[in-house]
């Protein structure tokens, strides 16, 4: 009974579904040949011999599944593999067709700061920049602008400069220089932003080409020279502190004097006659008393 349990769980194994048996009749089949399966002898034999051929199907059954799960895997990864290729191929020419104008492979631009890379607030940077034209054609020079923009992100802008409009056709084989200046905002003093210089050019085709002749981050100089709002505003501020204080100290004093009371002085009665002229010498007396009597008789001489 174990043997045949165990070959009916076997797939695809034939099992006779007639129970051994020990008597004659069993054993002979329709045809008058005797039947193997009946033979008690002989039933251990083929129980192993189809148990052997069971183990072996599904072996080989899990193997064809493996295999076709691996072929599955690859087949996935070849199909994002060719995708892959598909998508960057798109975002370039996203990239290409949203980007900015680039710089002609005919032509060579060089920038130089009059003043050298020093930037200071509120205060005139002028540059020069040269254009060469190394190619077959003429190029038109359109415009010259420069702006600040965020150091960590160049899509924002801080200060944007008007454009410099141009319009010079360079031959080839010819150089060209033009000029521009610029003054950063004084509230940007002592912070660092990146600047960023462009010449916009086309050829007699219609092509546009934007070259950047200068993109880097700078730090803006704060100005040392010279009296600013913030300096003069405090002086201010202090004088006006000091004449409040001058101001109050003086009312202070004003007003202690006032609460003194003022001391009266008894002259008592006196005149002329109570005059003690006795230490007088006598010359200078008669001196005195004669003057008067010049004066005395003038007046009677006048009226």
């Amino acid at each position: 009974p174990r043997v045949s349990a165990q070959l009916s769980a076997s797939p695809g194994v034939l099992v006779s579904p007639n129970p051994p048996c020990s008597s004659a009749s069993a054993a002979l089949r329709p045809d008058g040949l005797r039947n193997p399966w009946a033979c008690p002898l002989l039933q251990p034999f083929f129980c192993s011999f189809f148990g052997s051929l069971a183990v072996a199907q599904d072996l080989t059954e899990d193997e064809e599944t493996v295999e076709d799960s691996i072929i599955e895997d690859e087949d996935d990864e070849a199909e994002v593999e060719e995708d892959e290729p598909t998508d960057l191929a798109e975002d370039k020419e996203e990239d290409d067709v949203s980007g900015e104008p680039e710089a002609s492979p005919s032509a060579d631009t060089t920038i130089l700061f009059v003043k050298g890379e020093d930037f200071p607030a509120n205060n005139i940077v002028k540059f020069l920049v040269g254009f060469t034209n190394k190619g077959t054609e003429d190029f038109i020079v359109e415009s010259l602008d420069a702006s600040f923009r965020y150091p960590q992100d160049y899509q924002f802008y801080i200060q944007n400069f008007t454009a410099l409009p141009l319009n010079t056709v360079v031959p080839p084989q010819r150089q060209a220089t033009f000029e521009y200046s610029f003054i950063p905002a004084e509230p940007m003093g002592g912070r660092p932003f990146g600047l960023v210089i462009n010449l916009n050019y086309k050829d007699l085709n219609g092509n546009v080409f934007q070259d950047a002749v200068f993109n880097q981050t700078v730090t803006i100089i704060e100005r040392e020279d010279g009296l600013d709002g913030e300096t003069i505003f405090m002086y201010m501020f202090l004088a006006g502190l000091g004449l409040l204080v001058v101001v109050g100290l003086h009312q202070l004093l004003e007003s202690r004097k006032r609460k003194r009371p003022i001391q009266k002085v008894e002259m008592g009665t006196s005149s002329q006659n109570d005059v003690d002229m006795s230490w007088i010498p006598q010359e200078t007396l008669n001196q005195i008393m004669q003057s008067r009597r010049d004066k005395a008789s003038l007046k009677q001489t006048e009226t």
